[in-house]
């Protein structure tokens, strides 16, 4: 496992004077913070998380939960954590961490570039010591956070290694909203999907999507755009991607979320995830030294 450079050096080789600073955050872990005139925004080397992104006199597009951990071993509760080889509960394993392998590593700064008032935040992780030992894959991610008037959020996985990789990956997005109950998410009328909270049956989505219960759905084959309707804070939230066949939409909802000792108190209605994913049968294949870029480009307009 690479060792982290001193905040320090970091600072020396990166920073951009007035645009991109780094700095000790929650818990004492290095953060990116990136301020220009079209949007400001966040992102920790700890799980490669993005934390925050506010465009110009927007409210905050992305939720973090106030009583997340900010400690070694330990995934950020909100922004956009990523998922990487596998979703959810390891299907072989169920003893293997949640979500991956790579949510609570720390990731190497590889660049800070400005351009055109839009900063791209560049971090990367690779197979090591500690992952072969639950998972094969001799993998390389590397992970783009371009901040501006849209956030652009790239997993660029490669395969390394001498024979073919299969994983599952998820960019596992928490949207601020003013009451999870009064949203509707459009976007996804007509898509079939799997209703873990009903021992994955599949369903099928009739109109707009509506929460009013605990819900955890993968919907399937979705390529279009989904847009949140937050009526509480008069805007829309619109997650558009490029190669991603799936899309998962969950909150815990009240029973639930008081069993998440890193979720505060009611915070639950002030979320919901729309996952950015390609899981399960959608799962991808890569031969040796071939490359995938999954990719959620998220912007926001008037209600």
């Amino acid at each position: 496992m690479a060792t982290p450079a001193p905040l320090s050096d970091l600072k020396r080789r990166f920073e951009i004077p007035g645009i991109a600073k780094i700095v000790d955050g929650h818990g004492g872990r290095p953060s990116v913070q990136v301020t220009t005139p079209r949007a400001s925004g966040e992102i920790y080397l700890h799980g490669a998380h993005v934390t925050s992104w506010r465009p110009r006199d927007a409210e905050e597009v992305l939720h973090v939960s106030s009583k997340s951990k900010w400690q070694d071993g330990s995934a950020i509760r909100g922004g956009v954590p990523v998922c990487f080889p596998w979703f959810s509960t390891r299907a072989e394993d169920p003893h293997s961490p949640a979500h991956g392998l790579v949510r609570t590593k720390s990731w190497q700064l590889e660049g800070i570039t400005h351009a055109d008032h839009d900063v791209t935040v560049a971090l990367s992780t690779s197979a090591d010591e500690a992952t072969r030992r639950t998972w094969f894959g001799e993998y390389h991610l590397l992970f783009c956070a371009t901040f501006g008037e849209q956030l652009r959020l790239e997993l660029i996985v490669t395969n390394h290694g001498t024979s073919s990789i299969r994983f599952e990956e998820a960019l596992h997005s928490y949207f601020h909203v003013g009451n999870v109950a009064a949203v509707k998410l459009r976007g996804l009328n007509g898509a079939a999907y799997l209703d873990k909270t009903d021992a994955q049956r599949e369903k099928h989505q009739h109109g707009d999507v509506v929460l009013a219960a605990e819900t955890d759905r993968i919907y399937r084959n979705t390529l279009s755009t989904v847009e949140i309707e937050d009526p509480a804070t008069r805007r829309r939230i619109l997650i558009a991607k490029e190669d991603s066949r799936d899309t998962v939409v969950w909150n815990p909802w009240s029973e639930k979320a008081k069993a998440m000792p890193d979720l505060g108190a009611d915070e639950w209605r002030q979320f919901v995830c729309v996952e950015t994913c390609n899981i399960g049968d959608h799962g991808i294949t890569l031969a040796p030294a071939q490359a995938h870029t999954m990719t959620a480009l998220i912007s926001l307009s008037a209600l």
